[in-house]
């Protein structure tokens, strides 16, 4: 029986962990994403883009292109925090930016670490911390 405590508590202390603050003093799970091998990626674990087609703070990926390309949408609790804005998109709903752009999904991306769509027709690449 004495051994079952101090693993009890050691189960505890390990399930908290991941309710620790991080280095920025907000709790991780305030970040819309993080950085994995160089680049950013959502709280899905796959990889996240950016469009050289958008402006700064405005997407113009729409439609289809949205569907290829679903924008790091934002709970409605969320607020910006640091280089991370919240933009509005042409249909209303909310989507994250980093430093100004909007970040993307690819549906091609099947699994955390693809990063299929890095160079697709030019527009689309890979979004670095």
């Amino acid at each position: 029986m004495k051994l079952l405590a101090p693993a009890l508590l050691a189960a505890a202390l390990l399930s908290g962990c991941s309710m620790m603050p991080s280095h920025s003093g907000k709790m991780a799970s305030d970040m819309p994403t993080r950085a994995a091998d160089g680049r950013l990626i959502g709280p899905t674990g796959h990889t996240l883009y950016v469009f050289a087609k958008d402006s700064p703070g405005m997407s113009n990926c729409n439609a289809q292109c949205a569907a290829n390309w679903p924008p790091l949408g934002v709970a409605s609790t969320a607020k910006p925090m640091g280089e991370y804005t919240i933009i509005t998109r042409a249909d209303g709903s909310k989507q994250w930016a980093y430093r100004g752009q909007p970040l993307y999904y690819f549906v091609k991306d099947q699994k955390s670490g693809d990063m299929v769509g890095d160079g697709v027709a030019g527009n689309w690449k890979v979004i670095r911390p």
